[in-house]
């Protein structure tokens, strides 16, 4: 018998499946945008069924909110009727065909091959007594500080690159216009 919380999981797994195919396959990239939305909207009901409320929390405020608006810059950044016309990658129906079932023979091996990890020191009863996001930030900040600190830095490096990159543009522009 499949309990309530099984056939929600269920709805939100094949939710997820179907969105995502939609949104890569529609031609119109601000109904993909919010399809993705949406996506995320159904990938965090999936996370609280999964008793990781801040996971959802995290899907909501960081991908629903800040990464989809970055979708949707890029949107209506990009001239879209020239991205219309350009050649697709792959000019050849058969090349793509290879290439994805290339891909996807790579994938397979890898799910087939995966091994679990040993159980780590952290047992359900102190997570529960603790709640998952102090569980979350004890093990980030005390196993995994270095690796969260390089992110840190890599990201402030992108920003820094995004910004200068930004302003050469501009500058680039105001000679074009003077000239």
């Amino acid at each position: 018998m499949i309990t309530l919380q099984q056939a929600i999981f269920a709805y939100l797994a094949i939710a997820i499946l179907g969105l995502s195919a939609a949104a890569v396959n529609l031609r119109n990239p601000v109904h993909s945008v919010l399809l993705v939305l949406l996506m995320f909207f159904h990938m965090a009901g999936m996370y609280l069924t999964l008793n990781a409320e801040f996971l959802a929390a995290v899907q909501i405020i960081v991908y629903a909110g800040a990464i989809l608006v970055l979708y949707l810059f890029v949107v209506f950044l990009v001239d879209l009727n020239l991205e219309l016309r350009i050649e697709r990658f792959v000019r050849n129906h058969a090349t793509g065909t290879v290439i994805t079932i290339g891909v996807l023979t790579v994938l397979t091996a890898a799910a087939i091959s995966f091994v679990p990890a040993p159980p780590g020191h952290w047992s359900i009863e102190m997570i529960r007594e603790i709640t998952h996001t102090r569980a979350i930030g004890a093990e980030i900040f005390s196993n995994y500080l270095l690796p969260f600190e390089i992110t840190g830095v890599i990201l402030l490096i992108a920003v820094v690159g995004a910004m200068v990159i930004a302003r050469k543009d501009k500058n680039e522009k105001r000679e074009v216009t003077r000239s």
